[in-house]
């Protein structure tokens, strides 16, 4: 999991059929969280706004939810505090 914060977003002309109607926004993790980290993509489900700092799940528990979908990070939280 990293805590990042969403800088923008990506719009797809064309993807994988199991996408579409997703949201692609850019993540920069969080100084404490980046190890080196850079920023990446990730699907957002859940109505994430730029600006807004979220908790985003990498690798395979990105896909839960996703079956079928090439998903390498997802955002499942956004942070209040």
């Amino acid at each position: 999991m990293v805590v990042g914060k969403v800088i923008g977003s990506i719009v797809s002309t064309r993807k994988s059929e199991n996408l579409v109607g997703n949201k692609f926004m850019i993540i920069e993790p969080l100084q404490e969280m980046a190890s080196g980290a850079a920023r990446f993509v990730a699907i957002d489900n859940i109505g994430a706004g730029i600006g807004e700092t979220v908790l985003v799940a990498t690798g395979s528990a990105a896909r839960v939810g996703m079956e079928n979908a090439p998903v390498d990070a997802a955002i499942v939280g956004i942070v209040d505090e």
